[in-house]
């Protein structure tokens, strides 16, 4: 069965936004850039949340197109494009929209049917789906325990408030640190996996 991981940029006492959605405070650079896109391009499914579906619809499908373009930016453009999109909104309607699937209701159903469906690319390996960001869809996925680990980017910064990764939890979630990696930048990537019973 494929796996769902979250995908995060996380202060050190937790936050994934600022009070009113800020994320100016989140180091990136070319170094995490470059370890970062070598995993994504190993997926071919990715997830969203409607919000951050909407940022990512406004900027990388003519990202490699302006004439700034980072290598980043053509990399990450190209993955996009061809990519299959999952969003979790109960207000879109996928009319008219390419290789993307909405999720609206009966989310541990449908969830549990992307989990066992073949990897979007037709392949028999078992490809994992990226959660991008998302705090909201992150929740709800938290909370019916559909997320099998956690791709953590820990900042160097500790924020007092803001909108946390972690929230109305009921039950303990046990986790295996499988991978660490610190960046120049002072950012840690931590790679967990969720411990099932």
């Amino acid at each position: 069965m494929r796996k769902i991981i979250s995908f995060m940029h996380i202060s050190l006492d937790g936050f994934v936004a600022g009070p009113n959605g800020e994320m100016d405070w989140i180091k990136a650079d070319e170094e995490i850039f470059d370890y970062v896109g070598k995993r994504i391009s190993e997926s071919d499914t990715a997830l969203y949340g409607r919000v951050t579906y909407e940022i990512m619809e406004n900027y990388w499908p003519t990202a490699a197109n302006k004439p700034t373009a980072t290598k980043h930016d053509i990399e990450h453009s190209k993955w996009y494009s061809k990519v299959h999109k999952v969003v979790l909104s109960k207000t879109m309607k996928d009319t008219g929209l390419t290789n993307t699937k909405m999720i609206s209701d009966n989310l541990s159903d449908s969830i549990y049917e992307i989990k066992q469906s073949r990897s979007a690319s037709g392949g028999s390996e078992s490809k994992d789906i990226l959660l991008f960001g998302s705090p909201t869809a992150t929740h709800s996925l938290m909370q019916q325990n559909l997320i099998d680990g956690y791709w953590l980017f820990v900042n160097p910064i500790i924020l007092g408030q803001g909108i946390p990764l972690f929230v109305d939890i009921k039950d303990k979630i046990k986790l295996k640190l499988l991978t660490t990696q610190p960046f120049t930048c002072g950012v840690t990537e931590l790679n967990y996996t969720v411990e099932r019973q």
